[in-house]
């Protein structure tokens, strides 16, 4: 006498849904360490003068249906400006380049310094590279292959 399994149906709908979730967490786990070896990096190739920039660095992680996104990124709105820059003032002074003329169409105004220097140490300083955070993508694609291939391989634990 043949008997009718029960249950199979359910057993595999728990099933899927928990590879779902190990897979899901897997990936969380895996874009994290991503972007904290990139984050580091890049961080040390800000260049400081304030700390502004390298302060204003951050990561995030957002969901989209079934697509799990990364981000890291610099909150400080001149960010892609200076990772962009050519770095030609690099291990100069940060200081003014000079002062404005008095003369102007309204009439002789009070000269101001210009050139955005603080004064503090050197452009690019202390160990500030131009083109920063594209350095630290490319400088650390195996470390990041590595980490995704690492923790894509783990078991969750529950």
């Amino acid at each position: 006498m043949a008997g009718k399994l029960q249950g199979i149906d359910k057993a595999k709908r728990y099933m899927d849904a928990f590879i779902g979730e190990v897979q899901s967490e897997n990936v969380v786990r895996a874009i994290t360490a991503a972007s904290i070896i990139i984050g580091t990096e890049a961080a040390s190739m800000t260049p400081i003068d304030t700390s502004t920039l390298i302060n204003s660095q951050f990561r995030s992680i957002s969901y989209r249906g079934t697509q799990t996104t990364g981000r890291i990124g610099y909150s400080a709105k001149y960010a892609a400006a200076v990772n962009n820059a050519p770095g030609t003032l690099k291990g100069k002074p940060r200081k003014n380049f000079g002062m404005t003329s008095n003369h102007s169409d309204a009439g002789p105004q009070k000269p101001t310094a210009f050139g955005g220097g603080s004064g503090n140490g050197v452009y690019w300083g202390p160990q500030g590279e131009p083109h920063f955070f594209d350095k630290a993508i490319s400088g650390t694609k195996k470390m990041v292959e590595d980490a995704i291939k690492r923790e894509m391989k783990k078991e969750v634990k529950k």
